[in-house]
C-alpha cells in the first residue's frame, strides 16, 4: 500500500488477532511504534488479545503503559482487553482495578471480569461479581452464565451452581448450550456425583461431547468409580480417537485396582489403536525475557 494509515494498521492487527497469529501482531504493533504511527482503540484492543493469548505480560504492560502516557479514553472495549490480558497473566487484583475504573461497562467487560476469577478459583468472587452485574440492569449472556458455572466448579460451589444452571433460561433468558453442560457434569463429577453427572450428560442435546464425557471420566478417576469410568472411556473413544489420554486414565484405574487382565487389555487396545496419542499441555506467562 501507498499509503497506511492507523485504520489499515488497525485492520491488519485485528486480522492477526482474529487469526490468532498473535506473535505476528504484536510484531506489527511494534513496528507501528518504530514508525510513530498512532494507534487507534482497535489496534490497542487487538495487541492487548495478542499478548492475553501469549501470556505476554511485559509487552502487554508496555501497550498499557502508552495508553496511559498518551491519555487514552479507556472505553469498555479497551478496559475488556486490559481485564482480559492481567485476568490470563495471573495479575487479578491488576484486573479488577482496571474494570472498577471503567465508568461504563458492557457485557463484554463483566465477562472478562468473571472469567477472571473464574480461571483462578475465585468462585466467591464470581457470584457477587455476577450478582452486581444483574443489579446493575446488565442483562448476561452464555459467557457470563459459563463464567458463573465455571467459577463455581473450581471452588466446589455444587448448589449454587446448580441453582444458577436451573435459572438460565426461566430467569436470564440465556439457552443453555453443551459447554454449559458439560461444565456442570464436569463439576458434579469432581464432587462425586458420578450418578447426577451421567443424568445431567444424558440431559445434554447431544447425548453429550468428548468435553462433558470427559470431565465424568476424571470424577471417576478421582473417586474410583470403575464402571462407570469404563463407560465414559467409550464414549471418550468413540467420540475422538486419538485422544490417548482416555488409556492412561483406565489403566492407571486398573492399576490401583489390582485388575491386571483388564489393565494388559486397555494397553492392547493402546497399541492396536495408531491413531491415539498422548496429549500433553502447558501453560505459559512470560514475566520478562526468560520464561
Amino acid at each position: 500500500m501507498p499509503v497506511r494509515d492507523e485504520i489499515s494498521w488497525g485492520t491488519m492487527m485485528a486480522g492477526y488477532s482474529h487469526l490468532k497469529l498473535c506473535n505476528q501482531g504484536i510484531e506489527l504493533f511494534s513496528e507501528m511504534m518504530a514508525l510513530e504511527v498512532k494507534p487507534d482503540n482497535s489496534a490497542l484492543v487487538s495487541v492487548l488479545s495478542a499478548c492475553a493469548q501469549l501470556g505476554e505480560l511485559k509487552q502487554g504492560s508496555i501497550v498499557h503503559d502508552y495508553i496511559k502516557r498518551n491519555r487514552i479514553r479507556v472505553d469498555s472495549y479497551l478496559a475488556t482487553g486490559l481485564v482480559d490480558l492481567y485476568a490470563k497473566c495471573g495479575c487479578v487484583e491488576t484486573a479488577r482495578d482496571v474494570f472498577e475504573s471503567c465508568e461504563k461497562k458492557e457485557v463484554c467487560t463483566w465477562n472478562a471480569m468473571l472469567v477472571g476469577f473464574a480461571i483462578h478459583g475465585e468462585g466467591s468472587m464470581v457470584l457477587e461479581y455476577f450478582s452486581r452485574m444483574v443489579a446493575e440492569g446488565v442483562k448476561p449472556d452464555g459467557v457470563s452464565l459459563l463464567g458463573v458455572l465455571v467459577g463455581c466448579s473450581h471452588a466446589g460451589l455444587v448448589c449454587e451452581a446448580g441453582k444458577v444452571f436451573q435459572e438460565m433460561e426461566t430467569v436470564y433468558g440465556v439457552a443453555r448450550e453443551e459447554k454449559h453442560y458439560g461444565c456442570m457434569a464436569d463439576m458434579l463429577a469432581r464432587a462425586g456425583l458420578i450418578e447426577e453427572a451421567v443424568e445431567m450428560i444424558r440431559g445434554m442435546p447431544s447425548g453429550g461431547d468428548v468435553f462433558a464425557w470427559g470431565g465424568l471420566l476424571g470424577g471417576c478417576r478421582i473417586h474410583g468409580n470403575v464402571e462407570v469410568a469404563k463407560k465414559a472411556a467409550k464414549q471418550v473413544m468413540e467420540i475422538k480417537p486419538e485422544d490417548g489420554g482416555v488409556y492412561s486414565v483406565l489403566a492407571n484405574m486398573y492399576a490401583h485396582r489390582g485388575q491386571w487382565d483388564d489393565l494388559v487389555k486397555v494397553r492392547r487396545s493402546l497399541s492396536a489403536n495408531r491413531r491415539a496419542k498422548k496429549i500433553t499441555g502447558c501453560s505459559l506467562i512470560r514475566l520478562n525475557d526468560d520464561t
